[in-house]
């Protein structure tokens, strides 16, 4: 069976230590997991492994069946991959319209060409305006990167990631520094926009792991010790040994 994306006993060191031990993953078409685990558990090292900005010590990574393990990012993004990251990484003197419309340009088949004028690419602009309603931004379209608000420019972040027409979608606690009211409008803003993609997402706020994803994945010394619907993975004891029951127990105690 070939899978959307899979890991096949990933393994990462650096020097002596090693961060992730055999990682093992298996991810459907149009499933959307969520990667939870305690600080230092690998999430970040499984991201960037995934993404191609590290490559592992051994074991196989495959996306849609093929092999991608050493591929230099870009490689991977052009093979149907997209990531965002948890720092802001816009080009904050562009306007909103401007970085989307950078961001869509390979996909539809553009190249650097000095005759080409990028406002005579309707092809190219039609799908950056469609973008920014998608991501709810097109009344922001003239205002620079560098004056949107702080969930604005994750919102920008995320028109971004699935500007190219990926169909694996990384995302890196996308919804981390926003109010509770932020982060609810965010969680449907995922969603709406993942609509038949495979999303993976990096995330510590329980209530939006367990209000997104499909499947939940928990890395543990950097192993997955399950992955299972968000039911299955509460209830399993050894998760709730590892992780789960003590940040239960802090977002109740938070609540009270």
């Amino acid at each position: 069976m070939s899978y959307a994306l899979e890991l096949r006993d990933v393994r990462k060191s650096f020097g002596k230590s090693e961060i992730i031990r055999g990682a093992n993953l298996a991810v459907q078409a149009g499933e959307r997991v969520a990667i939870i685990g305690p600080n230092g558990a690998g999430k970040s090292t499984l991201f960037n492994l995934i993404s191609g900005r590290f490559a592992p010590t051994s074991g196989e990574i495959q996306l849609h069946g093929q092999r991608i393990h050493g591929k230099k990012p870009y490689e991977i993004n052009r093979l149907g991959l997209s990531r965002s990251f948890q720092v802001s990484n816009l080009f904050t003197r562009l306007s909103v319209f401007e970085n989307v419309r950078c961001a869509v340009l390979w996909s539809l088949g553009h190249r650097y060409a000095f005759w080409k004028f990028l406002a005579d690419l309707d092809d190219a602009n039609d799908r950056a305006e469609q973008i920014l309603e998608m991501i709810k931004l097109d009344k922001r379209r003239d205002v620079l990167a560098m004056n949107l608000t702080y969930a604005e420019a994750r919102a920008l972040e995320i028109g971004i990631t699935i500007a190219g027409g990926s169909s694996v979608i990384l995302l890196d606690e996308p919804t981390a520094g926003m109010s509770k009211s932020e982060t609810k409008r965010f969680i449907q803003l995922i969603r709406d926009v993942t609509v038949g993609k495979t999303l993976l997402t990096v995330e510590h706020d329980m209530g939006v792991v367990f209000g997104l994803a499909d499947k939940i994945a928990v890395l543990v010394y950097g192993e997955v010790i399950a992955f299972d619907t968000p039911d299955a993975v509460r209830a399993n004891a050894r998760v709730q040994e590892a992780y789960l029951g003590s940040v239960l127990a802090e977002t109740q105690a938070a609540a009270a």
